[in-house]
């Protein structure tokens, strides 16, 4: 069921140590074969490389793993479920934009009854047929009107906004800005750190190293390899249910 893996640093750095066991993952040491996706960034402007093929086999994300530089990454391998079938509008992550910045975002898990849920669509509209792309939308909306420079004061709704649609299946991400990498951990979540200011994000374990599973429902936030917040699961409402 998908996969994800993350990265915030001090300075722009590689990755290939995680990333190469990360792309074995995408169909030959897991079961996601149908796609791949990698998000870096050169100041805050993304570079977004995917395809749906499968991750293990491609030689571009072979590449990727090895040469990428940057202070911020996010990377997807894709078990396809909604739809269920590979494609290149349904790879992750998608981007869209949204209060003068863009924004990147990958899901691992199923929120299908989102699909039906109406809202976002003056803020974002998806390209492709996922779920996952469509609860992208949902926490864009979400933060429209009160994302600044404050972190504090667009977060309490991000995290609201995520506990409501974990409601509705699974639902772990990784979402960015260019600034600050995002990582919500509903049920399948870890982090770890690593010498040299390296915050990593990943579904599972990457390398020898300790990693410490996510609190059910906790958001934690980091900018420069350095934990700016962490939120624990905020308790949900039927008042906070979506439209």
């Amino acid at each position: 069921m998908c996969e994800l893996f993350g990265a915030s640093a001090s300075q722009a750095r590689g990755y290939s140590p995680w990333l190469m066991p990360f792309r074995e993952r995408g169909g030959a040491a897991a079961d996601n074969p149908d796609g791949w996706g990698i998000a870096s960034w050169a100041s805050d402007q993304a570079r977004i490389e995917k395809s749906p093929e499968p991750g293990w086999r491609s030689e571009r994300f072979r590449q990727l793993a090895q040469s990428v530089n940057s202070r911020l990454l996010l990377a997807h391998v894709r078990k396809a479920r909604h739809p269920p079938l590979p494609g290149l509008l349904n790879t992750h992550p998608f981007a869209h934009a949204c209060c003068d910045r863009e924004w990147v975002f990958a899901h691992n898990g199923m929120v299908p009854d989102l699909i039906d849920q109406s809202g976002p669509e003056a803020i974002c509209r998806p390209e492709g047929e996922t779920d996952s792309e469509f609860a992208f939308c949902h926490l864009l909306a979400a933060i429209v009107d009160a994302y600044d420079d404050d972190l504090a004061h667009w977060l309490e709704q991000l995290a609201t906004r995520a506990t409501a649609i974990a409601a509705l299946g699974k639902f772990n991400f990784l979402l960015s800005d260019g600034r600050v990498l995002i990582a919500y951990g509903h049920d399948r979540l870890h982090h770890a750190e690593r010498a040299g200011g390296v915050a990593l994000i990943a579904t599972e374990a990457l390398d020898a190293g300790a990693w410490q599973a996510f609190a059910p429902g906790e958001l934690r936030v980091y900018r420069d390899g350095v934990l700016l917040a962490s939120h624990a699961a905020v308790p949900f409402r039927q008042e906070n249910r979506l439209p």
